[in-house]
């Protein structure tokens, strides 16, 4: 592929992962007030799987893979949809759609911090201070008394703490594991796997199933758009970013998907705004650049350039 269309590609994808999943929380939001969540959640990757399964048959994309591209296939779609997004959209029930997205903005430290342990990779300066502006951000809008209110606010932060730790390692899992190649294939066979155990944990539960006709428009209107858009769409460049760019840097949509989420939690949900949550924005947003960027810090390499001459003088 041509290095101008693959940067095309890279941005379209970030694109997708920063500002379609970041409207994802207010529509699974919507939906679970209606429907129980890990059947919403079940419904919402199985037909989105068995969809892409007949682009692909269209498209003549075969769709044979081998056993052990199976089996990854099987534990992706487990740490990133049957726990990673199912449990969250139940946690949705009891907190604010912004803040489980802001809560899930930790996701590049916890990247970073697991790299270091699985691959002892060390932390880069300009990273360490990205993560740091992230953290610092995120306490500012968790640090709201507005926040802890709701009922049950503890439970559901403490499952979305464990699900953004599976997404995490689940990011590092895929970028080194063998999957299939193409990305509709790979996000295919992760969706209807994800979408299988979901809905194995949904009867298990106990949650009374329901037939699309039945739901409000509302609802119907969210589950087509979290289909085509949130599944196909923005988890199919996700897979591609896994393949092309960093762990890290991907991670860093769940900074930027804060800011939507609360935008659209706003104005659709009446969720408040404060002058504390712009202020963190801000601080995220900044957080952002220098995780992404490839500059060096310059005073800290001017430092260490001067200590170097030093050192050789001596």
């Amino acid at each position: 592929m041509p290095r101008s269309s693959q940067t095309l590609l890279i941005i379209l994808a970030f694109f997708s992962i920063y500002v379609i999943w970041g409207s994802t929380y207010l529509l699974n939001k919507i939906a679970v007030t209606e429907l129980p969540p890990f059947m919403l959640a079940s419904f919402r990757f199985i037909t989105a799987g068995l969809l892409i399964f007949l682009l692909c048959k269209i498209m003549k994309i075969n769709l044979k893979i081998s056993k052990k591209q199976f089996l990854n296939t099987i534990i992706a779609g487990f740490l990133f949809l049957s726990f990673g997004n199912g449990v969250v959209v139940w946690a949705l029930r009891y907190v604010d759609s912004g803040f489980a997205a802001l809560e899930i903005s930790a996701q590049p430290l916890i990247v970073l911090i697991l790299l270091r342990i699985i691959d002892n990779k060390k932390i880069k300066v300009m990273s360490m201070i990205g993560v740091g502006l992230g953290i610092l951000g995120m306490y500012l809008l968790v640090n709201q008394k507005q926040v802890l209110s709701g009922e049950d606010s503890l439970l559901g932060m403490a499952m979305i703490f464990v699900c953004l730790v599976s997404w995490a390692y689940g990011s590092i899992f895929v970028s080194k594991a063998e999957i299939p190649l193409n990305y509709f294939v790979n996000t295919g066979y992760q969706m209807i796997t994800g979408g299988i155990m979901l809905m194995i944990m949904s009867l298990l539960f106990g949650e009374q199933w329901s037939l699309p006709n039945t739901w409000s428009g509302e609802v119907q209107l969210s589950m087509i758009l979290l289909i085509i858009f949130g599944s196909i769409v923005a988890f199919t460049s996700f897979n591609y970013l896994l393949k092309v760019v960093s762990p890290e840097k991907v991670a860093t949509s769940t900074y930027v998907n804060p800011i939507i989420a609360m935008s659209l939690g706003w104005y659709f949900l009446n969720e408040q705004i404060t002058s504390q949550s712009i202020l963190a924005a801000m601080v995220l947003l900044t957080g952002v650049y220098f995780i992404n960027t490839k500059k060096r810090l310059v005073l800290f390499s001017r430092f260490r350039g001067r200590t170097t001459k030093l050192d050789a003088t001596k």
